[in-house]
């Protein structure tokens, strides 16, 4: 069993990412999904073996667009989301997954957490550990077995 955990939006508040470690440090892999990718830039440096960066649509400094991971023998799709429309309709984004072969996609941009089904492919959305602000804050952690993936929104974004 591997574990992942996701993060998005979090827009400058490092300190909200900081809080994390002692959950980052367990996971076997960690992805932020942009807009604030460079609040995970310290974490990054002691373990770039099992974090993922990707850019959002607010971040100036580059970093990944979009990336696959296989984990286990789950195929995972991740990006930010604003190409997709996220904020509008899912099937684009489940459409790309299923073009890439991938059974899982991760987004942010909406600052929502979410995990729905569409065309086949679950869309898991962390939501954000920044807004509302001063108000909840989530991550998404995923354990994945075998061809299973058992997503859980952890915190409260509401």
């Amino acid at each position: 069993m591997k574990n992942i955990v996701v993060i998005s939006d979090t827009h400058g508040r490092k300190n909200c990412v900081e809080e994390l470690y002692p959950v980052l440090r367990e996971a076997d892999f960690v992805i932020h999904l942009g807009d604030g990718w460079t609040d995970l830039r310290d974490f990054n440096a002691e373990h770039p073996e099992k974090t993922y960066l990707c850019k959002g649509n607010c971040d100036v400094f580059p970093a990944l667009k979009e990336y696959e991971l296989e984990v286990e023998n789950v195929k995972i799709f991740f990006c930010h989301g604003d190409k997709y429309r996220v904020k509008s309709d899912f099937v684009p984004l489940a459409q790309e997954a299923k073009k890439r072969g991938c059974k899982v996609a991760l987004y942010g941009h909406t600052h929502i957490p979410d995990i729905r089904t569409v065309d086949g492919v679950l869309l898991i959305n962390p939501g954000s550990l920044r807004y509302p602000a001063n108000r909840g804050g989530s991550y998404a952690y995923i354990s994945i077995s075998g061809e299973k993936a058992c997503p859980v929104i952890v915190g409260d974004n509401e």
